[in-house]
Parts: structure tokens; sequence; C-alpha cells
């Protein structure tokens, strides 16, 4: 998935096999630069697209999980696989998680919101556990809107094997907000995610409701400032993004 923010990406000008949302301004910025919200391409990562429903989802009506079986220690294990064909449940969304996300460039470390948006975070915690994202890249990179990762193919079309269904709430999106990323379909999400940066009113208003918020950074921003702009569908011999050396998450 590329451009359309989180696996959406954010370009004037995209290659015609990638999916993207109304071209939008960048804030923060500077100059005349747009770029399109996060997204990934159809049906990437060799699992099903989901086909599109009768619908937005009902803001504040969060999809329930069902309720895991075991204690998160004992589910929060390394995966020598790459591709799944659905998270298990591995969360329990009365619980608090954080998460520390370990770069090339330093550490961030955020808040998730398992309350708000249960079945993103369970898909998020699930693959950072498994190992999913050790040594993925930030591969789009966009001062002034958001930094996009989670794509194994460091492309902007790859995912986890599975796409997951979309967690609408109202709460807006903000400098240091998480975001997952999808195609222009619903319930498209997967592995792509994107972390804010101080966005122009018009940036924000195109994701508020569009896509899932499901953390914020409460540490590391000035990380998230460092790391090295790049969209690889404006340059896709750019050399690769900044690594994520390993997402770890804790329960509380």
């Amino acid at each position: 998935m590329k451009s359309s923010i989180l696996k959406v990406s954010l370009v004037s000008v995209v290659a015609p096999a990638l999916i993207f949302l109304v071209a939008i301004g960048c804030g923060g910025g500077g100059g005349n630069e747009t770029a399109a919200p996060p997204t990934r391409q159809p049906g990437s990562g060799g699992g099903p697209t989901r086909q599109p429903g009768s619908g937005r989802v009902i803001i504040g009506a969060a999809t329930p999980l069902p309720t895991r079986s075991g204690d998160f220690a004992t589910l929060c294990k390394k995966s020598t696989e790459k591709q799944f064909t659905a998270p298990p449940v591995v969360i329990d969304p009365s619980r608090s998680y954080t998460a520390t996300i370990r770069t090339e460039k330093g550490d961030m470390t955020a808040e998730l919101n398992p309350k708000t948006a249960p079945v993103t975070v369970n898909s998020f915690v699930f693959l950072a556990c498994a190992g999913f994202y050790d040594g993925v890249t930030f591969h789009r990179v966009i001062p002034g809107f958001v930094a996009q990762g989670g794509d194994p193919t460091g492309t902007g079309t790859g995912g986890p094997g599975y796409t997951i269904p979309d967690d609408f709430s109202d709460i807006p999106f903000t400098e240091s907000t998480l975001g997952m990323a999808k195609t222009s379909a619903p319930n498209s999400g997967g592995s792509q995610f994107f972390i804010c940066y101080d966005l122009s009113p018009e940036s924000a208003g195109a994701l508020n409701g569009n896509y899932t918020v499901f953390g914020k950074l409460t540490a590391g921003l000035d990380v998230l400032n460092s790391l090295t702009p790049r969209d690889p569908s404006t340059n896709p011999n750019a050399p690769p993004g900044d690594k994520i050396l390993s997402i770890s998450v804790q329960e509380q």
C-alpha cells in the first residue's frame, strides 16, 4: 500500500498502481508541496482485500474483540513467520499498553488506545510481538505531514497477509498521533502505520474520520523529526529509509 496515509502515501504524482486519497497541502513543511494520505496497494501482502461494506464505521462504535485465551507474557512471542492469515487476540482492551519503537535514530515511546481502537491495537501489538517490524523501514517520510512505516518490502505496497476492520473514533489527528494506513477501500488496514508531524488544518481535516487513530507518542518527538525524508513514489531508487530495530510492548 502506498501513499494514502499509512498504507497511504503522500505525493502529488504517483504510480498508476497506487491508490491515493485526495491530495492535500502539508503543514509545517513550507513551499507548495502536496502529499497524498497514507495508503497501501489493494491486495498487497498476500492477503485478501476486504470489500467495501455499507459505509463508514459509526464513530465511537469500536469493534469488540473476543476474550484472549492466556496472559500477555505467554501470547506476546516471536514468530518465524512473516505472513499471517489473521492476528490472534493478544490484548485485553481494559488494560493499558505502551509501545517502545527502537530505531536507528533513537527510541520513541507511544501510549496505545485499546479502548477506542481495540482491533487495530491488537493487530499492531501482535505484529510487534512477533518481530514483524524488526528491520522494517520508515519508507515514506514527509516532514509537515507523516512518517509512514511497517511495510516489509520498503516500497509502500507490502503488508502482513491480512487486513483489519477500521476503528474510527472522534479522536483528532494532531502532532505525534499514530494512525493506521489503508487504501481507499473500507477495512483495508494491515501492518503499515504512520506518525503525524505538526499538521496543517487541511492535512488534519483530510485524516480525521478517515483513518484509525490508535496511539500517540509520549516521548521521542526529536527522533521522529530526525527521520530521513523520502518518498518511494517519487524516488523509488532512493537509499532505504531509517530502520525500525524493534517494537516492544508492555501491558499495564
